[in-house]
């Protein structure tokens, strides 16, 4: 009986290939965005799950509020670790990952600039899984001075992996490390990236405040983490707490599998995604597919009426509704796995451009060659099933008596469902036109927005070589030489990058004592040419002078927001205490108040900022250079030329301020390039069904088309009348939208400190274009009916 209904369902879609070229042409794009997105969605809930133990590795991460401020640190001292192991016996390892470990790498005559290099504790590889090419994972960091390299760095530094074992490599020209492993590259969905891991220094420590890396706990077998979490209050009064006066703090251990979708604190080891983000992307994919689906279910209810002769002949000789259902469900099927075939070609041609947009390395072999066959065959199988329930119930309830007449009997609830999800689709459509429009508006907004100072012309360095930084005066007089160069100045970091750090520091009060509450800022060390570099506006006071040399330990500059936080309408010469390792206490004056400018994207609001002198050269360690955008690549190359003469082995890297602040709002920048494509595949799905259902419409209208004629309707007359009732439905779709679209967009855009204005007229617009764009494709097939000649039209059944 199978193979009989197969027949008919081949019949029927060579039959009728208009409908079944929309048909298949619309699952085929619906499975392919699906897919597509299933293996991103895929890729991100599969972060760290290669890690054999995976399931009991936690980060320690913590919270603290105090007057004035608030912290959310991924990062903690090098203190919490051992004091955590020898405390709880629950914990069975500890290990700390620590930043900064990169540099440039020599060997021989040979440089390569590496500046993903980790410093971990020498137990690293008893708690994560990194596949060993070469090499002891027991004792690779057991020694000092060692070091465990990827499989590409030492491709890339000695030619072969095998080759890179027990050589010794030189950073930044001072420290020797011995490459002790070498291991496979690490995965892409690893929220640790890295090229090599060095071992961190023998009884490394710091102060309980100090937090600069990364605690990483393994837990025994059947430790409850929420119970271990309850002893940490104890812990932290005995040790941090005797340090930090806050108003609470709080201690809290992090699954390593929730790390990459759930966790978004201050200095995460990298750029996290969002579980919000990855829920989005399947709600677009399972919108898109129900779009498809709805096209089918729409085309095959509204054909109904050509085969109610069939349902009647097959009734009268028998056949069951079951029977009746299995064929037009078998009918679904058939043209659902023909569509599945289809999508996995548009799969293989579209997922290099889908991996370019999403920045992944996905393949549609993820999973295996068999089980990617398998997921395919059972996937079609349910959208088959699905997409041909209803028609096939509906169809098969024909009477007898009715079918045989060519009658199909009251079509009222098939009509009623019939526009309903003609409704879903475009609600569906016009809130992701909505979405994509507000997504590239704030975008946009973050790209045009006044920073408080000159993004555009200013470009960064990373000055490698140490024994360069105590001659910046020279390089910098050489560089102004040119007249291409504008200005020069240093700073200890490169602004954009969202990682500067927070300090606390301990303000003069209006009765002139030092306040006991300190103020959490943003410290950057900068020296006098930086205000002027970039343009910033001073409001009150002066800027740094190089000709008071006692500005390097007395003098600060603070920002407006710190100024108003302070509750001062003149800080000018007030004290600011700051202390250092917990021991020494420097105090400096206010000599001045500049204007707000942003030291991070515009996800994040303008905190209080301190600007002081860097103390000694070594902390000049990036180069702002301002030059002349009229001649943009003279000016590089006279850079270029100029640092290499200061310079002539580490490799130079210089990257502009506006493209530092760009890389902060890739996540938005993939989502609102999707959500722009998907909302295209969407509009021309639904008006792929759109199309269909009005090419049947004006055909089961053609003889009342010609009588109206005859009686001398006009063209515009007979157009309106096809239209009105496929518009009434895109408008019924457009007041449902339009709330749902305000909503969501106004929580996506809580995600930015500064944001775009949301007007009224997106909204509408977006209405307004799917309904240029329904009114389009039906008119096609309504001007073609009317200027249909009558005489045709009413000589033939």
């Amino acid at each position: 009986m199978i193979r009989n209904y197969l027949k008919i369902a081949i019949r029927n879609l060579v039959k009728n290939k208009v409908y079944s070229f929309i048909n298949i042409g619309g699952l085929a794009v619906g499975f392919t965005v699906f897919c597509l997105i299933a293996l991103y969605v895929a890729d991100e809930l599969s972060f760290d799950s290669f890690h054999a133990k995976g399931d009991h590795i936690v980060r320690l991460v913590h919270h603290a509020e105090w007057e004035g401020g608030e912290a959310h640190h991924a990062v903690t001292s090098a203190a919490f670790a051992p004091a955590l192991k020898t405390e709880f016996p629950e914990i069975k390892e500890a290990v700390r990952i620590a930043p900064e470990g990169g540099g440039v790498i020599t060997f021989r005559d040979k440089t390569v600039k590496a500046g993903n290099i980790l410093f971990a504790d020498r137990n690293a590889f008893e708690v994560f899984t990194f596949p060993f090419v070469a090499g002891n994972p027991k004792t690779a960091l057991s020694e000092p001075n060692t070091i465990v390299i990827t499989e590409s760095l030492a491709n890339k530094i000695f030619g072969n992996a095998q080759k890179a074992l027990n050589q010794s490599v030189v950073f930044d020209k001072t420290v020797t490390n011995k490459v002790t492993g070498v291991i496979k590259d690490t995965p892409s969905n690893s929220h640790l990236q890295f090229e090599g891991l060095r071992s961190l220094p023998t009884n490394f420590t710091a102060g309980w405040q100090d937090s600069n890396l990364y605690t990483y706990l393994l837990l025994s077998d059947g430790v409850d983490k929420s119970k271990l979490e309850a002893k940490f209050p104890a812990f932290a009064q005995k040790t941090i707490l005797k340090e930090m006066p806050v108003v609470s703090y709080k201690m809290e251990l992090q699954p390593l599998l929730d790390i990459h979708l759930h966790s978004n604190l201050q200095y995460e080891v990298s750029a996290n995604s969002s579980i919000s983000r990855v829920y989005l992307f399947m709600a677009l994919a399972g919108l898109i597919l129900i779009i498809a689906i709805i096209n089918y279910m729409n085309l095959a209810t509204a054909r109904a009426g050509l085969r109610t002769r069939e349902v009647g002949v097959r009734k009268a000789i028998g056949s069951t509704q079951t029977d009746l259902m299995g064929l037009f469900i078998v009918e679904a099927i058939t043209l659902s796995i023909i569509a599945s075939i289809v999508s996995v070609f548009l799969i293989t041609a579209l997922l290099p451009f889908f991996n370019q947009l999403a920045d992944k390395s996905l393949s549609i072999d993820r999973f295996g060659v068999g089980n990617s066959i398998a997921t395919f065959a059972l996937f079609s199988l349910f959208v088959g099933f699905l997409s041909g329930s209803y028609p096939a119930f509906f169809i098969s309830r024909f009477k007898i008596v009715l079918a045989l007449k060519g009658l199909s009997g009251n079509l009222n609830q098939s009509v009623i469902f019939r526009k309903s999800l003609v409704v879903f689709q475009f609600v569906a459509t016009m809130v992701l036109i909505a979405g994509a429009w507000i997504i590239y508006q704030q975008l946009r907004f973050s790209a045009s927005k006044d920073l408080g100072f000159n993004r555009q012309q200013v470009l960064t360095i990373h000055i490698d070589d140490r024994n360069l930084r105590s001659k910046v005066a020279a390089l910098r007089e050489q560089l102004m030489k040119n007249p291409l160069i504008e200005n020069v100045a240093t700073a200890g970091n490169p602004i954009g990058n969202n990682n500067l750090g927070q300090i606390p520091y301990y303000f003069e009060k209006s009765d002139g004592s030092i306040s006991t509450n300190s103020t959490v800022v943003q410290e950057l060390m900068v020296n006098a040419s930086f205000v002027p570099t970039m343009d910033i506006k001073m409001k009150l006071g002066e800027n740094f002078s190089e000709n008071k040399p006692s500005a390097i330990t007395d003098a600060a500059l603070i920002n407006e927001t710190l100024m108003k936080q302070l509750g001062f309408s003149n800080p000018i010469g007030k004290r600011m205490q700051v202390k250092i390792n917990n021991e020494t206490t420097v105090e400096r004056k206010i000599i001045g108040v500049f204007k707000d400018f942003h030291t991070y994207s515009l996800q994040h609001k303008v905190e209080p900022v301190v600007l002081i002198m860097p103390p000694q050269a070594s902390m000049e360690d990036n180069l702002y250079v301002k030059i002349n955008t009229s001649k943009t690549k003279e000016a590089l190359a006279h850079i270029e030329k100029t640092y290499r003469e200061f310079d002539k082995i580490n490799p130079i890297e210089i990257n502009f301020l506006n493209e530092n602040f760009a890389r902060q709002y890739q996540a938005e920048q993939k989502q609102g390039t999707l959500s722009l494509n998907f909302a295209f595949i969407s509009v021309l799905l639904a008006c792929l069904g759109l199309f269909g259902l009005a090419a049947f419409t004006a055909q089961q209208r053609v003889k009342e088309i010609g009588v109206r004629k005859v009686l001398g309707a006009s063209i515009t007359s007979i157009f309106l009348l096809l239209n009105k009732d496929f518009l009434k439905l895109v408008i019924i779709a457009a007041v449902i939208a339009i709330p749902v679209a305000i909503v969501l967009m106004n929580n996506w855009l809580q995600n930015f400190a500064y944001k775009v204005e949301v007007h009224w007229w997106v909204f509408v617009g977006s209405a307004i274009i799917s309904l240029l764009i329904a009114l389009l494709t039906v008119s096609y097939q309504a001007i073609r009916a009317a200027l249909v000649n009558p005489v045709k039209s009413l000589k033939t059944e």
